[in-house]
């Protein structure tokens, strides 16, 4: 799968290396096949030549920080729709349904831009096994490892280490993408902009390389040019995300991750809020406090405090003696002063369900983006720790927050609510992996030495 994209007057299949080139083992000048070998049981009767590999970044060779996990295909000529449109990426409806299109043209935005107003972090994606999927961006300027294989399920594995990846989180009930959509191109809701190339994931979450590291990595290397994305010359919205039913698996919103602490945990939460009662209601903002779970930190306690929406926050500390505390907006709560457990579920229930991600300001990002710089590579040095990267707080919406991705069942050190300041959430999956997933391996299959094994990308034929 991929996306069309324009170099020095010639057309381009944009995908992924471990797809297009299959993990650095294709020779330039292979064959690109439509439809994959997978979809075609094994057989390249009845498949059509659409390109030929010209160009891939390296993976193992630079796997300390390859720039991106990225190939190009030349385009054969009419085998291939040259409008660069992608299945149910348009910005209108036909008889309920979503139409084909093209993104929006161009070299795309950056995950800063994409998870600030107006787009506020909500993308989407047209993938080969998952079709189109809405969420939203879980965090951005990521540091992640990610675990490749060689060849076809029976290859040696190694790691990569990537920076300033994009991370987006799955939708209750269905992933954002799973195992065959890697090489699909990620894009704003709002205007189809190419914001990140898929290509690695966990059971939970999924992983983009930026467009601007996929671009400046294919680059022609005699003239220095960068591709650019084939696609409409004014943005559109992904109509299919504002459709009801699967497709757009969420709309606006996102449900935050609920998972409650232990009893113990929040009988220690309510002696230290009892105990700092009195400097918490100090703050004019705060009608009420209470006790019950955080959501940057699922399993652990949290202090509630209860405060009036659009009053100025005159300091409220994100941890009170190691206990998180997580801020509640509304304009007016029945209950006020300090609430037992059960005036605070109570008074929980009747505000808005928090969302898993929330705009945050420039000045906010710019406060998280100090703290990532300075601690990133002391976090990713830590047992059980597979990336980190910068998100927005759940339980103080328009702070940002610190992302520390743990790999599940692995042993790590325990993660302070805070540091340097900034909050901190986490985000336990499984291991991320390239042409990932839970799921088991998809069989392979091979063809004569003078064919390729790979997959075409996404555009429609004509």
């Amino acid at each position: 799968l991929g996306s069309l994209v324009s170099r020095g007057g010639n057309q381009y299949i944009l995908s992924v290396n471990h797809v297009l080139a299959r993990t650095d083992l294709a020779a330039v000048g292979e064959n690109i096949i439509q439809p994959g070998l997978i979809d075609a049981n094994c057989s390249a009767a009845g498949t059509t030549t659409v390109g030929h590999i010209s160009q891939f970044a390296s993976l193992e060779a630079n796997n300390n920080h390859p720039l991106a996990d990225a190939a190009i295909a030349q385009v054969v000529p009419l085998t291939v729709d040259s409008a660069g449109t992608i299945l149910e990426l348009g910005g209108t409806t036909s008889g309920g349904m979503p139409t084909d299109g093209p993104p929006h043209q161009g070299s795309g935005i950056t995950g800063a831009q994409a998870v600030a107003s107006p787009h506020n972090g909500l993308v989407a994606k047209s993938g080969r096994t998952t079709g189109l999927t809405c969420s939203g961006i879980f965090s951005v300027s990521t540091s992640t490892s990610i675990q490749y294989q060689k060849g076809c399920g029976t290859g040696t594995t190694f790691t990569a280490t990537y920076s300033n990846q994009v991370a987006v989180t799955a939708v209750t009930g269905r992933s954002f993408s799973a195992e065959g959509d890697s090489g699909s191109l990620i894009v704003t809701q709002d205007t189809a902009d190419p914001v990140a190339l898929l290509y690695a994931g966990s059971d939970i979450d999924t992983v983009g390389n930026p467009v601007s590291d996929v671009l400046t990595a294919l680059a022609d290397p005699t003239t220095g040019v960068k591709p650019v994305f084939v696609g409409t010359a004014s943005t559109h919205p992904v109509a299919a995300c504002s459709l009801p039913g699967p497709q757009a698996a969420m709309a606006a919103r996102l449900a935050a991750q609920k998972v409650a602490p232990s009893s113990g945990a929040i009988a220690g939460a309510l002696r230290v809020r009892d105990l700092h009662a009195p400097e918490l209601m100090a703050h004019p903002e705060v009608q009420a406090i209470g006790v019950g779970m955080s959501f940057d930190h699922p399993g652990e306690p949290a202090i509630l405090l209860f405060v009036t929406r659009d009053q100025p926050r005159t300091g409220i500390p994100a941890e009170v003696d190691g206990i998180r505390t997580r801020i509640i907006e509304g304009e007016f709560f029945a209950q006020r002063g300090v609430l037992s457990a059960e005036q605070s579920a109570a008074l929980e229930q009747a505000a808005p369900a928090p969302q898993s991600v929330y705009a945050i300001s420039e000045s906010e990002f710019a406060r998280a983006k100090a703290v990532h710089a300075a601690r990133v590579d002391e976090w990713m040095s830590k047992a059980g720790v597979q990336g980190v990267g910068i998100g927005s707080s759940v339980d103080s919406p328009g702070e940002a927050a610190l992302v520390i991705f743990l790999i599940r069942g692995v042993a790590h050190e325990p993660i302070p609510p805070v540091i340097d300041g900034l909050r901190t959430r986490i985000r336990e999956s499984s291991r991320f992996r390239a042409g990932f997933g839970d799921q088991g391996r998809q069989r392979g299959c091979t063809l004569p030495p003078a064919r390729a094994k790979s997959s075409a990308a996404n555009s429609k034929k004509p």
